[in-house]
C-alpha cells in the first residue's frame, strides 16, 4: 500500500510528530507486540492479510459493539476504520446478531439457495435500477467475475483499467494499482504497471490503462483497440486514492463511449455502494452500467457479494454461456445477514442519521482546517469522507501523488492515540460512519484533528 512520498512544506518536523507518536503508539499496545512475536511462528508476517501491517505495527483486536472497538490491551475506540467499508451497521448490531444466530440454529451450509436470496434480489433490483443478480462471497470475487462475463459475450480480450483504482487481486485488474510517480510513464499513455508480484507480463498487455476523469482517454483507448474492448472496469467514485469524485458528465459519457465501441460498462460499487446511498453511485448520479460489483457494507460485516446486470449480460449466466460458480456463493449465513442489514439498517432512518453526522463532522473540520489556514480540504460522499492533504481538488491519481504520505500517517497516529480507530495508509484510505456512530463519537474524531492541526502547524 506505499505510494510516493511528496515532502511537505508545512513544517519540518513532521518526521518528529510521527517518530514521538509512533512510540506513544507502541506503548498502548503490549498486547499486539506479545501476538506478533508470537504469530510469526506459524502465520506469515504475524498477520491474517498484509493490509493489516502498518508502521509501527498491527493491531490486534479482541471485540466490538455498537461504534466501538475494543484491543487486546483492553483499550477502546471509536471505530471509523470500518472494516475498510464493510461496518456500516456497526459491531454486533441486533437486527444481524438475530438473524445469523437464527440461520445458524436452522442450518450454515447447503450449498443450495435459500429463499432470502430470492428477496435480496429483487431488493438489489429495486435500488441499483439492474435486473438479474448472482451472489459471491469478496469484492474480488465480483470483479472477477464481471470481467469474465463480459469476455465471455463480447468474444474480446481487452479491458480499459483507471490508473489509481483498485478492484480485487485477481490478475486481470492488477496492474496500475498504487504506481510509483517514477513508474506511471507519460499521462496520455500510461504503463501499464504490476500491481503485484506474480502478475505475467501477457496478463498486463490485456490492460489499457487510462486517467480517471478523462473520457478523451477513453475515446482514444477505444479507437487505438478499435473491436478489441470487452469493457471498462471503474470505481464511480475513486476510493482507492483518497476519494475522487467523478467530474459532471463523467460517467454518462464514458457508457456512451463504450457502448459505442460494443464494449460494456462495469461499476466497482464494492466500496461505494450502500455507504454512498441505499442504491450507490449507481442511483446517486442516475448512471447504469452494464455491471455492478457489490461487496463490503452489503452483508452488514459478513462476508458477502453480488453482481447485478442487465437481462442480455445476466442472460449468459442463466443460459449457460458463462459459468459463475462458487461453493458459498449465496450461502444461509451470509444471506441472512444481507436481508437484515438491507430492512433493518441501510433504510431510509438510517441513511438520515448518517447524513446528519457526515454533515456535523465535515463542518467541524472544514472550521478546524479555514482557523489554521491549511492548505487542505475535506471530501465525503455518504458516510465515507476523508481529509485530502492539499488546497486543489484531486481530479485523477496523479494528483494524488503529489500529496505528501506523512501528513496522512501523523494524522492516523494522532487518531488512533486519541481513542479513533481509523485505516492505517493514511492518505490512501477513507474513514466510515456507522449507524451506531452518535455525535460524540464524530466530536471526539474532531478534537483530535483539531489536535493534529496544531501540531503541524506550531
Amino acid at each position: 500500500m506505499a505510494s510516493s512520498v511528496v515532502e511537505s512544506p508545512v513544517t519540518d518536523s513532521v518526521d518528529q510528530l510521527i517518530a514521538a507518536e509512533e512510540q506513544t503508539f507502541l506503548r498502548r499496545q503490549p498486547g499486539s507486540t506479545r501476538l506478533i512475536a508470537q504469530a510469526r511462528e506459524h502465520l506469515a508476517g504475524g498477520a491474517t492479510s498484509n493490509w493489516q501491517i502498518a508502521q509501527p505495527q498491527a493491531v490486534w483486536m479482541s471485540h466490538g459493539a455498537g461504534s466501538r472497538v475494543v484491543d487486546v490491551d483492553g483499550t477502546e475506540y471509536v471505530d471509523m476504520h470500518g472494516g475498510y467499508g464493510a461496518s456500516i451497521a456497526g459491531h454486533a448490531h441486533p437486527a444481524i446478531v438475530e438473524a445469523v444466530s437464527r440461520q445458524v440454529r436452522r442450518g450454515t451450509h447447503f450449498a443450495q439457495p435459500t429463499e432470502d436470496a430470492i428477496w435480496i434480489a429483487g431488493e438489489l433490483a429495486r435500488r441499483f435500477g439492474l435486473p438479474l443478480w448472482r451472489f459471491a462471497n469478496s469484492g474480488t470475487e465480483a470483479t472477477m467475475d464481471a470481467v469474465h462475463l463480459a469476455r465471455a459475450l463480447t468474444g474480446r480480450d481487452l479491458i480499459i483499467k483507471v490508473e489509481g483504482c483498485y478492484h480485487g487481486h485477481h490478475d486481470s485488474v492488477q496492474v496500475s494499482v498504487l504506481p510509483e510517480a517514477d513508474e506511471i510513464g507519460p499521462r496520455e499513455r500510461p504503463a501499464r504497471v504490476p500491481g503485484n508480484s506474480g502478475i505475467p507480463a501477457a496478463v498486463r498487455e490485456l490492460v489499457i490503462v487510462v486517467p480517471f476523469n478523462d473520457p478523451d482517454a477513453v475515446a482514444r483507448a477505444l479507437a487505438e483497440h478499435d473491436g478489441e474492448i470487452a469493457a471498462m472496469i471503474v470505481e464511480p467514485v475513486m476510493m482507492n486514492a483518497g476519494i475522487i469524485p467523478p467530474e459532471p458528465g463523467y460517467l454518462a459519457e464514458i457508457r456512451q463511449l463504450v457502448h459505442r465501441a460494443g464494449a460494456l460498462l462495469i461499476f466497482d460499487e464494492v466500496k461505494t455502494g450502500f455507504t454512498t446511498g441505499p442504491g450507490g453511485v449507481t442511483a446517486r448520479e442516475g448512471v447504469v452500467p452494464d455491471m455492478v460489483c457489490l461487496a463490503k457494507a452489503l452483508g452488514g460485516g459478513i462476508s458477502v457479494a453480488a453482481i447485478g446486470g442487465t437481462t442480455a449480460v445476466m442472460s449468459a449466466i442463466a443460459d449457460g454461456r458463462y459459468e459463475q460458480v462458487g461453493t458459498f456463493n449465496g450461502n444461509p449465513l451470509a444471506m441472512a445477514a444481507t436481508r437484515a442489514t438491507l430492512t433493518d439498517v441501510l433504510n431510509d432512518d438510517g441513511y438520515r442519521h448518517l447524513d446528519r453526522l457526515a454533515r456535523r463532522l465535515q463542518d467541524s473540520l472544514e472550521s478546524t482546517i479555514t482557523t489554521y489556514a491549511a492548505p487542505w480540504h475535506v471530501v465525503t460522499v455518504g458516510a465515507k469522507g476523508c481529509v485530502t492533504f492539499r488546497d486543489e481538488r484531486v481530479r485523477e491519481f496523479r494528483d494524488f501523488l503529489q500529496i505528501d504520505s506523512r501528513l496522512g500517517h501523523l494524522h492516523w497516529l494522532i487518531q488512533h492515540n486519541g481513542g479513533v480507530f481509523l485505516p492505517p495508509w493514511g492518505k490512501v484510505e477513507q474513514w466510515l460512519l456507522s449507524v451506531q456512530h452518535d455525535t460524540g463519537d464524530v466530536d471526539r474524531f474532531s478534537a483530535n484533528f483539531a489536535r493534529f492541526a496544531d501540531a503541524v502547524h506550531s
